[in-house]
């Protein structure tokens, strides 16, 4: 088979009449001009170098002709190009991507560990050429070439010349810069080559380790933007400002503004660096020495107007407003502006320790902050989309997740201005289970390409107030002189944040005890896992990794209750309909690598709690109940047990494909039972029932105090007869958790019962509410088989009762509003009924039995409602989805008709 599909991929290369992409290289195109920046972003050519015989230096002018090459937009990666244009099928689709030519890697298998085969496509370099117009009004400038992510090695020319080798440009993490001036012809055609060879098995570069599948050319390419810029003599690079507050009182900052700068030229230059926040002005005199690159600073105690009262300070989302600044800094010689740039900060500053339980606890301001968040994965081919960008964020907001977690996965300037303007946290670190970890084997050119590696990513991530910490290491700690040579590099570019050796708990001889812990689990547990893996451990429980168990105590940088089967909407695109029922290869392909190449684990547990499934539909309707189940219950138990717990990163938030396993919402942008059992454990005042011990609880994620509240918590039977009532006043302090009352031992339960809370504020209002299933069975651990990934269930819980519901038809209305960019939908639902409406499903379509609107923020979804309750939810989405159609809403549900 595979090497059926090399044939074909040759064959489907070497049709060059696909490709209209030589007459668009042909001629000279304009680039796309942003700002200073101009931009080449499209009409690129690209081939393989197995298709011809011609060097750099004839590639890079008009003497060759690239016929039969792809025409391409970049950033693009090789395989990502051939996927557009169609030269490949979709890899995202059943085992598309296994026919793909070089795929021949195991199944699950780390292919950032594994070498390339020699005959695949990818085995030798490819090739991306770029004609172009350059403006006339570049004469007289210093023109520079940047390149923001090439993976991995390259060759560079222009015009016949040689600007780099494949020495000089090595490391996926890497920028690069390059003064062209020489070579450039402004207000004439130039041209443009770039060589680019794939990272092999040990090389530093971007790997998804267990998360997905990887694509055969190991993502090499021009992956992120290229771009040219000019200066006059010295080029202005990274301004940065870094606050220190007066904590705890914050009514002042003290700022130092930094920035680098760049002389192309090979004499001295002098000149003057200005500066400018708002109406505060500062300036100082600057020499540099022939093709000098340094970096300068302002600090307060020396430009004392760089202390500001009573700054507006950046805050997270739900702390406060994310208040941005606006900075100007140009760099005059002579008089006569260089270069200059505008950029935005924050005024924050974040602190942390490990506080006296172990735990790494942080402070944003001086105030405390229980990070919840989820970890990020661009996509599979890493091909970035603006638009879906700026859903996944609006995503991250709507759940009330304060924080991503990038592991290796450095985003683009706009993902990272994204996050700044909207408030949300990021912590970001190198990634894990690649040569990255594999220190003892490094050469010296990995330790400077390390180096230079990191110099870059914090030059670019440092002025960005959405930057929480900076990971050394992910699965591991670097090793002394490693961690010795990043601390160095941070401490010199004054990165402002926090530092982590790694994301576990193992303790290094330069930093001591991380205060982090990742300890999974990753695969399926029970709910009441999270509150009964205390610090102090179960009975017969084997040795965990250092930082303790998985349970709600200290830091968790990545952990989850493991699979996360989407919508069975999801299902059919993904696996398509010859493979959509039992569970089979092709569903297991989707799942993941190492211990996680199938969800079986998952679907032992929804077997023996709801009942073995029949039907794919019925199978993908209970999974949404169970991970919104066990996603509540991660979430919950670390929010009541704050600062005892201190963060929590649900692994992951995205996927970088269709994907079964680890996801709060999937790739189809559909959020499902995980999302909504996300976003109901993260209201800001949030109603809990303890699965340890039967508390109830209250915690507040407000930052300010609320008086006069009212819980009710009330119990019923499956019939819902009432077996308990109970109210209780109080209030809620600000950032709290506290533990209102313990439910007594009830008589008369049914095998499932319900346990509804709700919580309004002094005026009546409900502010909160929760709804629980539970089971007269208990459900119990074993806690002497624990392994790193996850604690198996002894005794499941009973849910089976739960087909016994009565069928009940809901009464609905719906209408529509227009506000600006954006369509809301109010949908009113009334249970009429004297039987529980059992977890609703709301859905919007394109007109009658038209596709779903997505993406789509509802109000709230997969909704329990008692008999006779009635609810108000909305649904708010982009206007433009719908169209010519009228939203209609579908409704379903465990026994809705």
């Amino acid at each position: 088979m595979r090497l059926c599909a090399q044939f074909l991929l040759i064959s489907f290369l070497s049709t060059s009449l696909l490709f209209a992409a030589e007459a668009a290289a042909s001629k000279p195109s304009a680039p796309t001009v942003l700002g200073d920046k101009l931009v080449f972003r499209d009409h690129w050519a690209l081939q393989s170098s197995a298709k011809f015989e011609a060097k750099g230096e004839v590639v890079s002018t008009s003497a060759f002709i690239p016929q039969g090459w792809h025409e391409v937009t970049v950033p693009t990666t090789v395989v990502a190009a051939l996927v557009k244009d169609k030269t490949l099928p979709d890899p995202f689709f059943a085992m598309n991507l296994r026919q793909f030519a070089g795929v021949s890697y195991p199944i699950g298998g780390n292919f950032s560990n594994v070498a390339m085969e020699p005959d695949s496509p990818y085995a030798v370099s490819w090739w991306y050429r770029k004609q172009f117009a350059a403006p006339s009004s570049y004469a007289g400038k210093t023109v520079w070439l940047n390149f923001k992510g090439i993976n991995y090695r390259a060759n560079v020319w222009l015009n016949g010349k040689q600007i780099a080798n494949s020495n000089d440009v090595a490391g996926a993490w890497r920028t690069y810069e390059f003064n062209v001036t020489s070579a450039l012809k402004p207000g004439a055609e130039n041209i443009l080559a770039i060589q680019v060879f794939a990272p092999t098995e040990n090389d530093l570069a971007i790997t998804f380790v267990d998360w997905n599948p990887a694509p055969p050319d190991k993502n090499m390419g021009l992956w992120r933007e290229v771009y040219l810029t000019t200066s006059g003599p010295v080029a202005l690079r990274y301004p940065t400002v870094v606050s220190k507050l007066s904590l705890p009182a914050d009514d002042s900052a003290q700022l130092t503004v930094t920035a680098q700068l760049k002389n192309s030229t090979d004499r001295p230059v002098k000149g003057r660096l200005r500066g400018e926040i708002e109406q505060v002005s500062f300036e100082q005199d600057v020499e540099l020495a022939a093709n000098e690159t340094k970096d300068v600073s302002f600090t307060s105690d020396r430009f004392p107007r760089l202390v500001f009262s009573n700054p507006r300070l950046w805050w997270p989302a739900q702390m406060g407003k994310p208040n941005l600044y606006p900075l100007t800094m140009t760099f005059e010689v002579n008089g006569a502006v260089s270069d200059h740039s505008q950029t935005e900060f924050g005024i924050r500053q974040v602190t942390s320790e490990v506080n006296a339980t172990g735990g790494r606890a942080f402070h944003v301001n001086g105030k405390n902050i229980l990070i919840r968040g989820g970890g990020w994965t661009p996509d599979m081919m890493l091909r970035e989309d603006s638009q879906r960008l700026h859903d996944e964020f609006r995503y991250v907001r709507d759940m009330g997740l304060n924080t991503v977690r990038l592991e290796g996965k450095l985003e683009t300037q706009e993902f990272f201005d994204l996050a700044d303007h909207e408030g949300i946290l990021v912590m970001a670190g190198w990634c894990c289970c690649d040569f990255w970890e594999r220190w003892p084997r490094w050469k010296p050119q990995d330790f400077e390409i390390a180096q230079q590696s990191l110099r870059d990513q914090i030059y670019r991530l440092r002025s960005h107030p959405s930057l929480v910490m900076w990971l050394n290491g992910s699965d591991n700690p670097p090793p002394p002189d490693v961690e010795q040579m990043y601390l160095d590099i941070e401490k010199r570019l004054l990165w402002p944040n926090p530092v982590v050796s790694s994301a576990t708990g193992k303790a290094t001889s330069v930093t001591g005890d991380s205060g982090v812990k990742m300890t999974g689990p990753y695969e399926y547990v029970a709910p009441s896992y999270w509150e009964q893996d205390t610090p102090q451990g179960q009975p017969n429980r084997k040795q965990c990794n250092p930082g303790g168990c998985g349970g709600a105590y200290g830091f968790n940088t990545e952990t989850s209750m493991g699979p996360a089967v989407p919508p069975i909407e999801s299902i059919r695109v993904m696996i398509g309909k010859d493979h959509l029922w039992p569970v089979d290869d092709v569903w297991n392909y989707h799942a993941g690598g190492g211990e996680f190449k199938t969800i079986q684990v998952f679907s032992n547990a929804l077997s023996n709690r709801y009942g073995k499934s029949d039907s794919v539909e019925d199978f993908a309707a209970k999974s949404q109940l169970q991970t919104y189940e066990g996603v509540r219950a991660m979430y919950e138990a670390y929010s009541r047990n704050k600062y005892e717990a201190t963060g929590v990163i649900q692994w992951m938030l995205n996927n970088a494909w269709p994907s079964m396993i680890w996801h709060l919402y999937d790739y189809y942008l559909r959020p499902g039972g995980g999302y909504f059992g996300a976003k109901r454990a993260m209201e800001a005042l949030h109603p809990i029932y303890g699965y340890d011990d039967r508390s109830i609880w209250v915690v507040s994620s407000q930052y300010q105090d609320v008086k006069g509240l009212k819980l009710t918590t009330k119990i019923y039977t499956l019939d819902m007869s009432e077996k308990f009532s109970h109210e209780d006043s109080l209030d809620a302090a600000a950032d709290s958790t506290a533990k209102v009352f313990t439910l007594p031992e009830i008589q008369g339960l049914s095998s499932v019962y319900f346990v509804a809370l709700r919580l309004a504020d002094s005026s009546g209002k409900q502010v909160g509410s929760n709804f629980y299933w539970l089971s007269t069975k208990p459900e119990t651990l074993d806690w002497a088989k624990t392994t790193w990934w996850m604690t198996p269930t002894d005794s499941f819980a009973d849910y089976t009762a739960l087909s016994q519901l009565p069928k009940i038809k809901l009464k609905t209305t719906s209408h529509t509003d227009r506000k600006g960019d954006e369509s809301i939908t109010r949908v009113t639902l009334e249970n009429p009924s004297k039987s529980l409406a059992f977890f609703v499903r709301l859905k919007l379509d394109k007109g009658a039995k038209g596709e779903e609107i997505l993406p789509v923020l509802w109000e709230d979804n997969y909704i329990s409602l008692l008999p006779g309750e009635k609810r108000n939810v909305t649904a708010t989405y982009r206007a433009s989805n719908l169209g010519a159609a009228k939203p209609v809403v579908e409704v379903s549900g465990w026994n809705v008709e």
